[in-house]
């Protein structure tokens, strides 16, 4: 099964699912689990002037920090080993979907997990969808935990809920 799983983290209701998720994968597995967190800050942040943007670089790492110190207690108390990664995105060439992909392979991952919004239409069409958009340029196992999936008394989401993409 699956060695080497990833889970990338945004401190949401959905990515917590994701985490469950993952957690159970990786001790039914005895799988290494690595916690992903992407410090992206908007590129508009840059184009105020007279507005420093580390304030807001700061404020998304000190999130990025606490969500990833969650996920670690989580995995002692579940067992699971892994190390947490904290990444930064660069404003203008990067993207969160493209950092997960980038540490999913310096991790050499067999498997990434991660939550998803559902979003459609004009919300989708706005926001984005840096899941829709991870499918597209990855490069190993992916495992989507839908946000509108109910929790069942174990607090992971069902199976049924969830889709997985496996590459060829």
């Amino acid at each position: 099964m699956y060695q080497r799983i990833l889970v990338a983290l945004d401190g949401s209701d959905t990515s917590e699912r994701a985490l469950d998720s993952a957690l159970q994968l990786a001790h039914d597995a005895n799988a290494q689990l690595q916690p992903l967190f992407v410090v992206n800050v908007p590129l508009m942040a840059y184009d105020v002037p007279a507005y420093d943007p580390s304030y807001i670089r700061n404020a998304i790492a000190e999130e990025g920090t606490h969500v990833i110190d969650g996920a670690v207690a989580r995995m002692r108390k579940a067992g699971v080993q892994g190390t947490p990664r904290l990444m930064e995105a660069d404003p203008v060439a990067d993207d969160v979907a493209r950092c997960i992909q980038r540490a999913a392979s310096d991790f050499r991952a067999d498997l990434v997990v991660m939550g998803t919004h559902g979003r459609r239409g004009f919300q989708r069409l706005m926001l984005g969808s840096v899941a829709e958009h991870f499918l597209r340029v990855a490069e190993c196992a992916v495992l989507m935990i839908s946000a509108h999936c109910a929790l069942p008394a174990t607090g992971v989401p069902r199976v049924a809920n969830e889709a997985v993409k496996e590459l060829s």
